[in-house]
């Protein structure tokens, strides 16, 4: 009788660990960034709060490796933060019930071949029992994975595609010289934008939010020869 006293005493003393643990739930995967040396990357967050009542939450601590080279931020919509300078400052507001879908990794894959992994961990404000963790990994590359070659250019298709905040493209002039470029036209021709190549990075990221949605053609040209022409969809 005493040793079936005991057991549940200690289920009921750990049970409020499990059940915090579970009031928010990450509804996406591992976020993984990969990708060659210098891209710049951004990634979705989906979190749900399982409980009838309004949650905040405060960034704990990164738990794991993130290279020297390598930068990340943390945003919420349109707020974002370095995590080494604002770590007091990180915080989310969850209503009950709710499905938040407006948090976002930025990571900057850096200057070195290497692989890693980290965690973010939060914290309930009230009750630090009751938390979620974010998992990542990163893994740096030193070439382009290219979708199309060209004699002057390697170029990846552009990602996330359709996309409804930034999006990029990879690539690598195999002649420094040459003057690369791309243009954004709407689906009619009309001009939207223009990005210089710039030979000493290896990724372009494009803002798209304030583009209207619908389908737009990204055109690669090459000391003024149209070298390949694909298609962008934006959604909001």
């Amino acid at each position: 009788m005493k040793s079936l006293l005991l057991k549940w005493t200690f289920l009921l003393l750990i049970f409020p660990v499990f059940a915090g643990a579970q009031q928010v739930r990450v509804l996406s995967e591992v976020v993984d960034f990969s990708g060659p040396i210098g891209a710049s990357q951004r990634k979705t967050i989906i979190l749900q709060n399982e409980s009838n009542q309004q949650k905040t939450y405060i960034l704990k601590n990164i738990r794991g490796n993130i290279g020297s080279s390598q930068k990340m931020r943390i945003c919420f919509g349109d707020q974002c933060f370095d995590p080494k300078k604002e770590l007091a400052k990180i915080s989310i507001k969850l209503s009950p019930g709710e499905i938040y879908t407006d948090f976002y990794l930025e990571f900057e894959l850096g200057i070195a071949e290497t692989r890693g992994s980290f965690d973010l961990f939060f914290v309930n404000a009230e009750n630090i029992r009751e938390n979620f963790i974010v998992e990542a990994r990163y893994e740096v590359e030193n070439v382009v994975k290219a979708d199309f070659s060209y004699k002057d250019v390697k170029l990846s298709e552009i990602y996330p595609n359709p996309s409804n905040r930034i999006a990029q493209l990879d690539y690598e002039l195999v002649n420094p010289k040459a003057k690369a470029k791309i243009t954004i036209n709407s689906f009619i021709g009309n001009p939207i934008a223009e990005y210089e190549l710039d030979p000493d990075r290896s990724s372009l990221v494009i803002n798209v939010s304030e583009f209207q949605p619908g389908v737009y053609f990204y055109t690669l040209i090459v000391d003024n020869k149209n070298v390949v022409t694909k298609k962008l969809q934006v959604k909001k």
